[in-house]
């Protein structure tokens, strides 16, 4: 029906007859002639009806917006001073000898331009939404960085393998999504929240370089980027160390954005462990675009007499920071209150601060409430290890040090981006030496910091049963930006170890029989060393394409409620299905919605 798309015709294609279809993306009637601005995912192309051809002229004047036309003309130089240049077919226009209405559209609810259309009118119209240039162009990113992710990997050695969709329930880390049998009564299936086991008895089969690009489900409070079903890029390798393993990945990703943006990432990525991370940056996924870093002062506020820094001080598991903003001292106390306000969202329960006026001026070049309990000594100490300047401000973190590394963290960022602090180039980094284990106070025992399955240093194997709080894994993410994109680990392929690590997490032999026998069985008929990585490919897409959500980069992505404006799903069953799945409905109770599914019968 069509010979080219509307993007495609130039000044080469002049004197050419021409057929395109798609949808009417504007219609002007300019006194006795009209023109079409008509849109396909290639851009636009604008085609002229004049009075001529009287037939042709008068079914262009019935033409609205969204209207899908097919088009046939002649390609023509656009008159001298028409030219425009911000369009790839802005030398061109068509001449429009006939017209096809395919169909015709109602007023669609929201103009195409209207950058103010809500996210809820948008997804419910999701259709109409995904005509908008820049999500097209989007969704054309998507599928060109997945062709390039399969030509690297393929070229690579990599099997593309399918793993199960419905598979048993195991803990990592999230609420699985259930799926009831019908065959088995009163047992579920549970849709994957990674294939991470399955891809270890991959390694296990000989497959040696596994990928695939697959949908992963977890029921879990949501935010910009998650979503309850995404995309991973899973891989996993086997015989290789987590140097080889992060050396292949990383070409891979300079590959992807040399490919796909034209863009060219440093060779190598710069390492940095997860303790430095914590201590510069106050995050395991710091943003390098941001100069700003935090400086720990504790062993200046030992012996103050301020509870508020001296008790964080001498708490082992306290922390007291300074940060550092450059010509910040222009910082009125309005401005200072909302940062205080935004690290309140992370635990802070204030945000202290000193305004350097001027040095030379000693304590009376400077304004703070906090000066009359500080020394002069540990004045000038933070001054010097701050390495202040006339203009600044220091800001203070003291609490424990989660909290302060939480909201000191965010602080930099949204200072630097508020400031005009922040650089516009790419900015990858690895972070390595993560601890094995952190310690879940609520439940009283140790938690892995990534999955069980991740192996310890071979020098700390010692120190698993004696100190595992300082045992360090073989894991390593891969942050760009200030997000972490992806992230892996070498796995332990010795029985042995991964049942030593099973009991460290209190999961007892019945348990690790009941939830990861077929595992434990298989680690013991030849297991090879391996490991792997697995990227949020939507939460890469989202950086990549400048999107703030990855609901941006998805088709048909779901709310924040985890819920399809679309499609109105999820939605209720009729009782046969219920009764077919040995299911039934209890009376909601407590304020539990109407209609919610409650428990099994």
């Amino acid at each position: 029906m069509r010979s080219h798309y509307c993007g495609e015709v130039s000044a080469t294609d002049i004197d050419q007859t021409v057929e395109f279809c798609g949808w009417v993306n504007r219609r002007r009637d300019h006194g006795g002639v009209i023109f079409i601005d008509l849109r396909d995912r290639s851009g636009l192309v604008q085609v002229v009806y004049d009075p001529d051809l009287p037939e042709v002229f008068a079914l262009a004047e019935q033409v609205r917006n969204e209207f899908v036309v097919r088009v046939k003309g002649r390609v023509r130089a656009r008159p001298e001073g028409t030219v425009n240049s911000e369009l790839a077919t802005g030398e061109v226009e068509v001449l429009g000898l006939e017209l096809e209405i395919l169909n015709r559209a109602e007023t669609p609810p929201f103009q195409l331009d209207d950058e103010d259309t809500s996210e809820e009118l948008r997804l419910r119209y999701r259709y109409i939404d995904l005509r908008r240039p820049q999500m097209q162009q989007r969704i054309m990113l998507r599928a060109l960085a997945t062709q390039t992710l399969r030509r690297f990997l393929d070229a690579q050695g990599f099997l593309d393998i399918e793993t199960p969709m419905l598979t048993k329930a195991t803990p990592e880390g999230a609420r699985d999504y259930l799926v009831p049998s019908r065959v088995h009564a009163g047992k579920f299936f549970a849709l994957p929240q990674s294939p991470q086991l399955f891809k270890q008895l991959l390694m296990m089969s000989g497959m040696d370089r596994y990928y695939q690009i697959v949908r992963c489900f977890r029921d879990e409070d949501l935010r910009a980027d998650r979503q309850p079903e995404f995309t991973q890029l899973d891989l996993e390798m086997s015989f290789m160390d987590e140097e080889q393993v992060m050396g292949l990945m990383e070409a891979m990703i300079r590959d992807l954005f040399a490919q796909v943006l034209d863009v060219r990432l440093p060779d190598p990525f710069p390492r940095m462990t997860y303790a430095e991370a914590l201590r510069r940056f106050g995050s395991d996924r710091p943003d390098l675009r941001c100069s700003l870093e935090l400086v720990d002062v504790a062993d200046l506020m030992r012996d103050v007499d301020f509870k508020v820094f001296a008790g964080p001080a001498k708490d082992p598991g306290g922390r007291v920071a300074a940060l550092r903003v450059p010509g910040g001292g222009a910082l009125s106390r309005k401005e200072i209150d909302v940062y205080t306000e935004f690290v309140g969202i992370y635990g802070a329960k204030g945000l202290a601060y000193v305004k350097v006026n001027d040095l030379a001026s000693g304590r009376d070049g400077l304004q703070s409430p906090i000066l009359k309990f500080l020394p002069d000594g540990t004045v000038d100490g933070i001054l010097q290890r701050t390495a202040a300047q006339d203009g600044d401000l220091i800001f203070f973190g003291a609490d424990k040090a989660q909290v302060v590394n939480e909201a000191l963290g965010a602080l930099r960022v949204r200072l630097a981006s508020d400031r005009g602090l922040m650089s516009d180039d790419w900015q990858p980094l690895w972070v390595v030496d993560f601890p094995m284990f952190e310690w879940d106070e609520g439940e009283g025992r140790w938690q892995a910091l990534h999955h069980p399955f991740t192996a310890p240093k071979a020098e700390h194997l010692e120190m698993l049963n004696k100190t595992p709080g300082e045992t360090l894994s073989r894991a390593y993410d891969m942050v760009i930006n200030g997000t972490e994109v992806g992230g892996g680990s070498i796995r332990i392929h010795q029985q042995t170890i991964q049942e030593q690590v099973f009991h460290l997490l209190g999961i007892s032999k019945q348990e690790a029989e009941e939830k990861f026998g077929f595992l434990l069985t298989a680690l013991k008929f030849g297991c090879p060393p391996h490991g792997g990585l697995a990227f949020g490919l939507d939460r890469l897409l989202m950086l990549m394409s400048g999107a703030q959500s990855i609901r941006d980069v998805m088709a048909f992505p779901k709310t924040q409620s985890a819920a399809c404006l679309l499609t109105q799903a999820p939605s209720e069953v009729t009782q046969g299905q219920l009764r077919e799945l040995y299911l039934r409905l209890r009376k909601p109770q407590g304020g539990a919605p109407d209609g919610e599914a409650q428990g099994t019968g």
